[in-house]
């Protein structure tokens, strides 16, 4: 009886050791499958170019079927144009009846991640983040775009062809036409081209001392400011305009009023 007892316990201890072993780990961050039009950075999918703002005719109802291609990461130029889309932000603020401060923007400005189309420019921090929403993505995090963003040439001389766009002068380039300014991840333009919002605010800052000897990117981060009476947005990665030159680069930030337009632009995250 005595050994019959002793086996039974034997045999529940081993079957409470195996629940154990296949019980409830530790958490760990899920890593998701990219679309095509987008690079893994980290845990987060971020678009492979800087994003082009599409103003898509009837999207509820004949263009239904190319809404859910910008959504899955699939639309094509082809895609678009065949379903009577127009790009906005190219010449000047044309985004109306979306407005400045992100209304009346649903179901309206899709952002697109294309290789080989000028990038929208001229857009608010709110205008971005509603295209962003539309096409089934966000702003990226200011952490989660540096990640992407690592890897990216520091801007030297720009030879107008290879190089990241960060010349004082020129123009805006199409996007991934720089061959050579490409992340670590494979995200391309991060560095000069426009420069770019991400989803975080700061109070305005009082001055831009830069890095210091730790790097000769921008940095335009140092005290609130007493006199300016707005909060601001940040921008990364510096442009051929915007923080232009060395001040460009992988550690560029600086901030700007979310109402802004001017030469700056976005990329989306999911």
């Amino acid at each position: 009886m005595k050994r019959r007892m002793l086996t039974v316990s034997l045999a529940v201890g081993m079957l409470m050791n195996v629940a154990r072993a296949d019980g409830p780990r530790p958490n760990r961050a899920s890593v998701k499958k990219c679309g095509p039009d987008a690079v893994q950075a980290g845990t987060v999918c971020l678009d492979t170019y800087e994003a082009s703002v599409w103003r898509v005719p009837d999207p509820i109802t004949t263009n239904a079927l190319l809404v859910t291609k910008i959504q899955q990461g699939k639309a094509t130029h082809a895609d678009l144009i065949a379903g009577g889309a127009t790009q906005l932000g190219r010449a000047d603020d044309d985004y109306a009846p979306c407005l400045d401060n992100g209304q009346n923007c649903a179901n309206d400005v899709y952002a697109v991640s294309l290789p080989g189309v000028l990038p929208s420019e001229n857009i608010t921090w709110f205008q971005a983040q509603e295209a962003c929403a539309n096409a089934g993505k966000r702003l990226p995090t200011n952490a989660e775009w540096q990640v992407g963003a690592n890897g990216s040439p520091d801007p030297g001389p720009d030879n107008g062809t290879t190089d990241c766009n960060s010349g004082t002068t020129g123009s805006v380039s199409p996007t991934g036409s720089r061959s050579s300014c490409v992340s670590a991840r494979g995200a391309f333009d991060m560095v000069g081209n426009i420069g770019e919002w991400v989803a975080d605010w700061v109070p305005a800052s009082a001055n831009c001392p830069n890095w210091g000897s730790f790097s000769d990117d921008a940095m335009c981060l140092s005290g609130a400011s007493t006199t300016l009476n707005f909060p601001a947005a940040l921008v990364r990665g510096g442009g051929f305009d915007i923080a232009s030159g060395s001040l460009a680069g992988p550690l560029s930030v600086v901030e700007a009023p979310p109402s802004a337009s001017g030469l700056v632009g976005f990329r989306c995250a999911r």
